[in-house]
């Protein structure tokens, strides 16, 4: 049927090759907790990511021999899929991954996106609300509605949000911000040397 929807984005490759590449970001992103990648495949592999989670939390036999069959090194992530990451979202019934849309990395300009996994570490909207947080505090500002509802977003699942996000305020308080000048600096990526 021409004209008709796809079921899911093909990104140009064959059917093994586009299943390697997923299985390959998938590992990556359980491993790292943070990839940065194009969108389209940030959303593709988002698909794959969020069932491999609820394979974890199924914690079945089954469950952990088709995530073997998924992970490329599943001797290292297998123990982490099923130890912290499944205690982290038993209480969330999904979304359990996000994808965050940036600049383009590369020099085609292909449209670029971070995807993570929520409630972890390396959060980006948790460390966001945090510096807003701290910036408002900084000026002696309310905070505001917008703010309000990130911090609820961002710490609703977490086991102890409210500190979790305590500390990160006051971790940004310590940093010392230099200025936004870089004419001394010189980057590689620019052609200087660091």
């Amino acid at each position: 049927m021409t004209g008709a929807r796809l079921k899911y984005r093909h990104l140009g490759r064959t059917s093994s090759h586009r299943q390697a590449l997923l299985r390959n970001l998938v590992t990556s992103l359980i491993e790292h907790e943070s990839i940065a990648t194009t969108w389209p495949k940030a959303k593709e592999a988002q698909r794959l990511a969020e069932k491999v989670i609820t394979l974890g939390k199924k914690n079945t036999e089954a469950s952990r021999r088709r995530a073997t069959q998924i992970f490329y090194t599943p001797e290292k992530l297998i123990p982490k899929l099923f130890g912290p990451l499944r205690e982290r979202y038993t209480t969330r019934e999904g979304g359990y991954t996000r994808v965050l849309r940036i600049e383009p990395l590369k020099e085609d300009q292909a449209p670029s996106a971070i995807l993570e996994l929520v409630d972890g570490p390396k959060d980006m909207r948790f460390a966001m609300t945090a510096r807003t947080i701290a910036r408002q505090r900084a000026k002696g500002e309310e905070m505001n509605e917008m703010t309000r509802k990130n911090k609820e977003k961002a710490i609703r699942y977490r086991v102890d949000g409210e500190g979790d996000m305590e500390k990160m305020v006051q971790k940004l308080n310590e940093l010392e911000v230099g200025s936004r000048d870089n004419s001394e600096a010189t980057e590689r990526r620019w052609g200087g040397r660091i």
